[in-house]
């Protein structure tokens, strides 16, 4: 199992020095990925309810500094060699496909094939609203908004006739590397059927424990197979609420690719080295010997 860490971009990882340290203390110990997520505007008091906490409510502030995740990863993947970076989750209905396939490939290509785009349908209605972009069918967008990039990551030139995205021949270049792999996130029963129809990986958030895991990593199994597919084909990345280094074990048994700590960083870039060597030292042991030998999966361009 790899070790992701999600703590760029919002805060004190919204910090360019912060940003660099984490960086490169992370890729010299080990980490597998750099994740950052995203909101384009928040709200001080918000309608929409938030699908990851029991209260319904951001742990953000919405005053917080909160980076655009491919402008923070870019910065990221500058400082680096090795490890993978990956939106943790970008929003896709909130984006134009044509110029996000542009900006990921291009992201990929300069980081030498290192990002994952993880991608989410949203659940504030006010973002939406903000942007003038509907509310409603925004899982229908999004799905549509992968197969479009998949077609100009992919083809040259490239056609694409839907719903909510539409192109005759045009070229898109730089290509990403080999393709950039598309995670849903999400935890309803209606993400994981994105996955597992459609996904490269699926990326779990705060879930209350390895118990939800499993149950949830059982049924993308199922719905996988009902798909045609293998149960292991997608990639699982997962963060917990609360998770512990005795959760490895029953995280393996229920077929986890990466566990991604959620933290955030010290304001002070100087003690960011000694942060990251903590972490690394409580969790990447734990991980090694319960490795279920997985390796990131090859994205789907179909």
């Amino acid at each position: 199992m790899r070790l992701g860490l999600h703590a760029l971009g919002i805060g004190a990882g919204a910090h360019r020095a912060v940003i660099d340290a984490v960086a490169v203390a992370a890729d010299a110990h080990g980490f597998a990925t750099l994740w950052a997520g995203e909101h384009v505007v928040m709200v001080d008091r918000p309608r929409s309810r938030y699908p990851y906490a029991d209260d319904g409510v951001i742990a953000v502030p919405a005053a917080a500094d909160w980076l655009d995740p491919m402008v923070a990863l870019g910065f990221a993947a500058a400082a680096t060699e090795t490890v993978r970076i990956a939106t943790g989750v970008l929003l896709l209905p909130e984006h134009n496909p044509v110029l996000l396939a542009k900006q990921a490939a291009s992201l990929d290509r300069l980081s030498g094939g290192r990002l994952t785009l993880g991608v989410g349908i949203g659940w504030s209605r006010e973002e939406f609203a903000a942007l003038g972009i509907p509310f409603e069918r925004r899982a229908a967008r999004s799905v549509e908004y992968v197969a479009a990039m998949r077609a100009l990551w992919r083809d040259d030139p490239a056609t694409f006739d839907g719903e909510f995205a539409s192109f005759d021949e045009v070229r898109v270049n730089p290509k990403p590397v080999a393709g950039v792999p598309v995670f849903f996130g999400g935890n309803s029963d209606a993400a994981l059927r994105r996955v597992a129809t459609v996904g490269d990986g699926w990326y779990g958030f705060n879930l209350a424990g390895t118990d939800a895991v499993a149950e949830r990593t059982g049924l993308l199994h199922d719905l996988c197979r009902a798909a045609g597919r293998a149960p292991d084909e997608p990639t699982v990345a997962v963060a917990l609420a609360e998770p512990d280094v005795g959760d490895v074990a029953a995280l393996a048994a229920a077929g986890v690719d990466e566990l991604v700590l959620v933290e955030s960083p010290p304001e002070d870039p100087a003690a960011v080295a000694d942060w990251i060597g903590e972490l690394a030292r409580r969790w990447l042991p734990a991980l090694r010997i319960s490795s279920t030998g997985h390796r990131l999966k090859e994205p789907d361009q179909t």
